[in-house]
């Protein structure tokens, strides 16, 4: 089992401050927010350790579905940076959240889903180029977001030639259950728990989500990619691979 960590934990300092943290848990795999505060990066830091990389591509203030082209184009080409930023730091995955319907935009929503799906398209198409795998992500249940619906989700993958990030916390406030969420494009999993009515991070075995079923499905799958811990606090980290410790 490959496990990883985001550093969400620590998304208020400079990634480079706390380097040395995440290099020490000896994990698999670190995920970077590629957004403010963390929006430049010192790259001969970030290579200077022996640290497999993913990145979570920018999402606050960026639409990828907007109805503004010139928002819509700022949005994509901000995600296309994170591959770019990829490739300098030998990462393979990029994380990417779909847009959102905008308050404006609920008379248009199909329009809005086209606009979209053009935008992972062309994401899917530049990442590949790239030699970098384009992990789009399920959303939770909060108004305006798109693709909450796994299997919707999956649907444009598969036309698209992308992967999926599956996000467990997003999928649990959707109702959905551990044997509804394996497909073979997943390609990177953000694990945390919550009590299925909000989307809140929590160290794992402090919601409700079924946790051990999941593990043991795809375990039992053969899922060979990267469990990624998605928490807010260095303190949820310790109990959170704790609990998968003692599976």
């Amino acid at each position: 089992m490959k496990i990883g960590v985001s550093a969400l934990a620590t998304d208020k300092i400079k990634f480079e401050d706390e380097i040395e943290y995440y290099a020490n848990l000896g994990l698999d795999c670190v995920e970077i927010l590629h957004d403010f505060p963390n929006d430049e990066f010192d790259l001969d830091i970030l290579n200077s350790y022996n640290i497999n990389y993913s990145i979570h591509s920018p999402f606050n203030d960026l639409n990828i579905a907007s109805l503004d082209k010139h928002i819509r184009r700022t949005s994509i080409n901000e995600v296309k940076s994170s591959i770019d930023l990829a490739n300098k730091i030998d990462a393979e995955v990029v994380v990417i959240h779909p847009g959102k319907i905008s308050y404006g935009a609920r008379n248009y929503i199909d329009y809005v889903y086209e606009l979209n799906d053009n935008a992972f398209k062309e994401i899917a198409n530049y990442a590949h180029d790239a030699g970098v795998y384009p992990c789009f992500e399920n959303m939770p249940d909060i108004e305006g977001f798109m693709y909450k619906d796994v299997n919707q989700l999956m649907n444009i993958i598969e036309e698209v030639d992308g992967y999926m990030t599956l996000d467990l916390g997003h999928a649990h406030t959707n109702n959905y259950k551990p044997e509804e969420l394996y497909f073979d494009r997943v390609k990177h999993i953000h694990v945390h728990d919550n009590d299925g009515s909000d989307d809140t991070h929590l160290t794992l075995n402090e919601g409700t989500f079924n946790l051990n079923n999941f593990f043991n499905l795809f375990e039992k799958k053969g899922y060979g990619d990267v469990y990624l811990l998605e928490l807010h606090s260095k303190e949820s980290i310790k109990n959170s691979l704790d609990f998968i410790n003692n599976l």
